[in-house]
């Protein structure tokens, strides 16, 4: 049960600190993008030092699909790191919305992606399958890092966690423009949830998939791992 608590938790943190981020400090300049990406990244390094011991800090649906599918955990912990994660992710999205309706709802200029709790959106992707194409490319990328440096033969060790961070203050620095950067469908329910509209229409594309990709990557790095043992 400590795990499931675990990635609650995590979940939590890198939904809150990481939408939160894109909403008050916006999208719409470099300045904005480089600043959230970063959020996001060093959420999860905090997190990964902090809950890693824990539960291995997924943090994210898609990681758990990869890790499952890989046959590093059983499909019943898998489902109990799904709940804790969306758990987790809709809590934060709670938080954010109470933040901007309740806390500050005379702030002056809320922009777009402030109202929009930070949610992602498929239009400045060119339409639904563009932002598939750009999530799956993203999560292959993420999860397969993830995979990578946390095999237990292969991988990076203490070092797993910053390679983790910097990898997905990476793929947001690509893909904040396009698609808002989710591959995690937990950090997506929670904000879209509370901002319904348009992101709850779309929310579809950034549960699907980013565990297309996280599949993806599952079947990569088995084959890698297998012909490096083998050599």
């Amino acid at each position: 049960m400590k795990k499931f608590i675990a990635e609650m938790i995590g979940t939590f943190v890198l939904t809150l600190l990481g939408c939160g981020t894109a909403m008050f400090l916006g999208c719409a300049t470099p300045a904005g993008v480089v600043g959230t990406a970063i959020a996001f990244g060093l959420t999860v390094i905090a997190m990964a030092y902090t809950i890693g011991g824990i539960s291995g800090c997924h943090i994210n649906p898609a990681i758990t699909f990869a890790v499952a599918l890989s046959g590093r955990m059983s499909w019943k912990d898998a489902c109990g790191y799904w709940i804790g994660q969306v758990i987790g992710g809709i809590l934060a999205g709670l938080v954010l919305f109470a933040l901007v309706n309740v806390v500050t709802p005379s702030a002056e200029g809320i922009a777009d992606n402030m109202m929009g709790l930070g949610c992602n959106g498929v239009a400045n992707a060119g339409g639904v399958w563009g932002a598939c194409l750009v999530e799956v490319i993203a999560t292959f990328i993420f999860v397969l890092v993830v995979l990578g440096t946390t095999d237990g033969k292969l991988g990076a060790g203490n070092l797993a966690g910053l390679a983790i961070g910097l990898t997905l203050i990476l793929v947001h620095l690509v893909c904040i423009n396009l698609t808002g950067t989710s591959v995690n469908p937990a950090r997506s329910i929670g904000p879209a949830i509370f901002a319904g509209g348009q992101a709850l229409c779309d929310l579809w594309v950034f549960i699907c998939a980013p565990l297309v990709g996280a599949a993806l990557s599952a079947l990569v790095w088995k084959g890698l791992a297998c012909e490096k043992c083998e050599k």
